[in-house]
């Protein structure tokens, strides 16, 4: 009798603790202390593993920005590797390599205007005119135009003013006002020859303005004045 009494009570408390809703006896809830370890270790390594999963994300991509390059339209981008000339890149997507290659020159394949400076030329008849001209340039060769020229813009315009001079030496006065055509052409043609090496194609040159000095303008505008004179008063003796 007492172990069927016995019986029935551990089946009773087993139901009892066994259902959904029941209370757990305390022995069952509360955590050992080798759980608690293993939870605490379990939070620690995964706070690490978090900050090492964010540094590799920013590493990777640091590494892609650095391995991407996109050249505009109508630019080129010199590309060296390990202080080299390497390639150049075209208008589009270029893959580099990271930390090894680097964009040393930009260049502009546009046609660029370029205002030269006014100077004073000195004719064949010992005249002085002060000129002042525009230049229109674009770079054909990339690498020429990094390497062959410390700066080519400084160099065009220094070469243009000093055929100008040239060119408008061997000229007198009068012709200068008359073949601006020829002295643009022949500019253009001495540019041309040089501006090669340099990668740099020029294009034209336009004189903008001839000015020579207020003497000269003034005893100009008086033959202008007494020719008109002359034909008036030509007309006036023929009658109508």
């Amino acid at each position: 009798m007492g172990c069927r009494a016995s019986a029935r009570r551990e089946r009773a408390c087993a139901l009892v603790f066994d259902s959904p809703g029941a209370r757990q006896p305390a022995h069952r809830c509360r955590p050992t202390g080798r759980s608690l370890f293993f939870y605490s270790l379990m939070g620690y390594y995964a706070m690490d593993l978090l900050i090492i999963a964010l540094v590799l994300f920013v590493v990777v991509v640091v590494i892609a920005t650095q391995c991407v390059k996109i050249t505009p339209q109508q630019h080129a981008w010199v590309l060296e590797r390990l202080g080299r000339y390497h390639a150049t890149l075209t208008p589009g997507l270029n893959i580099v390599l990271p930390f090894v290659d680097r964009v040393a020159y930009k260049h502009s394949l546009k046609e660029i205007p370029l205002d030269v400076p006014s100077q004073v030329c000195i004719t064949r008849d010992n005249t002085q005119l002060q000129v002042d001209g525009v230049l229109y340039f674009q770079v054909t060769d990339p690498m020429k135009a990094s390497y062959g020229s410390a700066n080519y813009v400084m160099a065009i315009t220094q070469l243009a003013q000093t055929t100008l001079r040239s060119v408008i030496g061997k000229m007198e006065l009068d012709k200068t006002f008359e073949e601006r055509d020829l002295i643009n052409h022949s500019i253009v043609s001495a540019l041309d020859d040089a501006a090669a090496n340099w990668g740099v194609k020029v294009l034209r040159y336009e004189i903008k303005d001839l000015t020579p000095p207020n003497e000269i303008l003034r005893a100009m505008q008086a033959q202008i004045t007494a020719e008109r004179e002359k034909r008036a008063l030509i007309a006036c003796v023929r009658g109508p």
